[in-house]
């Protein structure tokens, strides 16, 4: 099983959205993500202003993606079908997103609910909580 991660082009937009509203823990709906301003507009630019967007595939199809926001250290968002979980994919795609932010920051962070899955999967490669909300 080879999974590769490859810059997101714009073919991958709407892939990237049927990823992140097919989650089950942290669900939000196209509907949702809009009113948050995460647009189709705004993953556009974000894939053509910086290499910050990337897609995981496994098997010639693309299962996850990660981004990270340059401008603040940290990552955005990260998600895999839920068909592909516990394969790996998070794992490699979050060794990227921390390899690309640690190219301009000594430390970064992201903010995840200190109940979920994905606290307890960030917890287990080394990331600690700094602060509740």
């Amino acid at each position: 099983m080879c999974i590769q991660i490859r810059l997101a082009v714009a073919n991958d937009i709407e892939t990237i959205f049927d990823i992140r509203t097919s989650v089950k823990e942290n669900h939000l709906s196209r509907t949702e993500l809009t009113e948050l301003g995460i647009t189709t507009a705004t993953i556009s630019e974000l894939i053509h202003s910086c290499s910050c967007v990337w897609v995981a595939e496994l098997n010639d199809q693309v299962c996850g993606f990660a981004i990270a926001d340059q401008d603040e250290g940290s990552i955005f968002a990260m998600f895999v079908y839920p068909d592909f979980e516990a394969k790996g994919i998070g794992t490699v795609l979050l060794k990227k997103a921390e390899d690309f932010l640690f190219q301009y920051f000594q430390e970064i962070c992201l903010e995840t609910d200190a109940r979920s899955r994905a606290c307890t999967f960030y917890a287990q490669h080394g990331w600690r909580v700094v602060e509740h909300f």
